[in-house]
């Protein structure tokens, strides 16, 4: 189905704001992103493709049905931009759209009378509304526009290249805490005992003592565990409180299974719906799963004074595809999450980024598969690449030679460093391959957060995608500002 060409809803014009020259920044920035979106044609492949979607689901085709479906999409669309730009709690942006005028413009919900502004619900409901491929899509699509003969309809002076690629990976951190081994007996008791909390609120119950009851004893026993730990006999005493934790554990998980139960059997007789019940199980089950292997963790650990295997750790309970990630760095020596591979240009748009949802088997592997999937986007290999010595190895330069690509990696010896440093292109790409480190700086703590609040891997994989994209608007505009106080100055 085609998109409807279709007029902006009157709104009150934006008003006139003096003497804060941050908030004109801010303003000239949101109306070049806004005349990006609708120049590169991104917004209308977006709304195409959801349009397109939503037909092989059922959706109604009335005209009246997809203009309205369409606004949603382009809502959608703006607001996941926005988001990124501005604040990415849900909660908090939600209240500052309710507030600002100018994102209320930009996010197309303006008018004249009442402001619908989408709850965060919604905003979940429209981050969510597209996988993550298609928001690649989309930034594939910009950086096409930008770096062919078409930058002349992105108002850009001159086409983004290429032609350079500047590769480099970091640890994007999980939302979880440091995954001590008892703390994750004191996660499954509370997830459990508020979920049984919830089930015996709607008159299913089996004989057993108040939730609250279990929810204060493993709060006593995580305090005690804690302080535990500077006595003079801690590894005894911490003994001590794993028994105990591990005898709750035991009486919980047997509340919990047949709470469960009753659930399945009788879950007719609640107010829930089907899918609302089905959420509630799926809770539970997933942490009556792991938890025997968390208990054995943890006696393993504290009792038996015997290391896990890291590839056997559960580091989280609601998480499974977060990893331990040892790289050395200054102030985290160790991180828990997803490693992200991020490169770009030499303007600093991201062209190609993967997050790993295993293991990384090394950053030379990762700058392989990433040539590739440049090749197949934009149908050529980048001239140069830039990388750190992580990503120094032979089959690396053997691949790079075959496709004609200049090989600018810094390498592992010293001795071969510092005789190609008297190579003035080589020393130049190392020069600016340094940058690469403030670029991801910029993302992870402007667009992604230091840490990630996403649960999943989708999740979070899609959330990478939409701050790329907004990144890659932000820098494109930035650009077009830079190129107007040039041609300001030489007029």
């Amino acid at each position: 189905m085609e998109f409807i060409a279709q007029k902006q809803e009157l709104g009150l014009e934006l008003p006139k704001v003096i003497g804060n020259v941050d908030y004109l920044a801010y303003r000239e920035q949101m109306e070049l992103i806004d005349e990006l979106l609708v120049r590169s044609g991104v917004e209308t492949q977006f709304v195409e493709r959801r349009l397109a979607a939503w037909i092989k689901t059922g959706g109604r085709v009335k005209m009246n049905a997809q203009l309205r479906y369409q606004e949603t999409c382009i809502t959608a669309l703006r607001c996941g931009i926005a988001r990124q730009l501005t604040e990415r709690e849900y909660r908090k942006f939600t209240r500052l759209i309710a507030e600002s005028p100018l994102l209320q413009w930009f996010c197309r919900i303006a008018r004249l009378d009442v402001v619908h502004v989408p709850s965060k619900s919604t905003l979940d409901r429209y981050d969510k509304m597209a996988p993550e491929a298609e928001i690649r899509d989309l930034v594939s699509e910009l950086l096409r526009m930008a770096s062919g003969k078409t930058h002349v309809k992105l108002g850009l002076d001159a086409d983004i290249g290429i032609e350079v690629l500047l590769a480099d990976t970091t640890c994007l951190k999980a939302n979880i805490h440091f995954p001590t081994d008892w703390v994750l007996l004191r996660d499954g008791v509370r997830t459990l005992m508020k979920s049984v909390k919830l089930i015996r609120r709607e008159g299913l119950k089996h004989r057993m003592e108040e939730p609250e009851a279990f929810l204060h004893e493993i709060n006593r026993l995580s305090m005690e565990m804690t302080q535990n730990r500077r006595s003079v006999d801690s590894a005894k005493r911490r003994k001590q409180v794993l028994r105990k934790m591990k005898r709750l554990v035991k009486v919980v998980r047997d509340h919990a299974t047949r709470h469960v139960a009753l659930l399945k059997e009788e879950w007719p007789k609640t107010k829930w719906t089907q899918a609302e019940a089905q959420q509630v199980l799926r809770r539970m089950e997933k942490v009556l799963e792991q938890l025997p292997e968390a208990v054995r963790q943890a006696h393993e650990r504290i009792i038996g004074r015997r290391l896990v295997p890291s590839e056997e750790k559960i580091l989280s309970l609601y998480d499974s595809n977060i990893h331990t990630i040892v790289r050395g760095k200054a102030g985290a020596t160790v991180e828990f999450g997803n490693m992200l591979y991020v490169g770009e240009q030499q303007d600093g748009l991201i062209v190609d980024w993967k997050l790993l949802r295993e293991q990384s088997h090394g950053d030379a592997v990762l700058l392989e598969e990433s040539l590739g999937r440049i090749h197949d986007c934009y149908d050529k290999y980048p001239l140069a690449v830039g990388a750190d010595r992580g990503f120094d190895r032979k089959i690396t330069s053997k691949i790079l030679k075959k496709h004609h690509i200049f090989d600018g990696i810094c390498p592992k010896s010293i001795d071969t460093l510092t005789e190609r440093m008297n190579d003035e292109g080589f020393a130049g790409l190392q020069h600016r391959r340094a940058q690469i480190e403030g670029r991801i700086g910029i993302l992870k703590n402007n667009f992604l957060g230091p840490v990630l609040r996403n649960k999943g891997f989708e999740s979070r994989e899609r959330e990478v995608a939409w701050a790329i994209l907004a990144h890659n608007l932000w820098v494109l505009a930035r650009i077009l500002r830079d190129q107007e106080k040039q041609r300001k100055k030489a007029a």
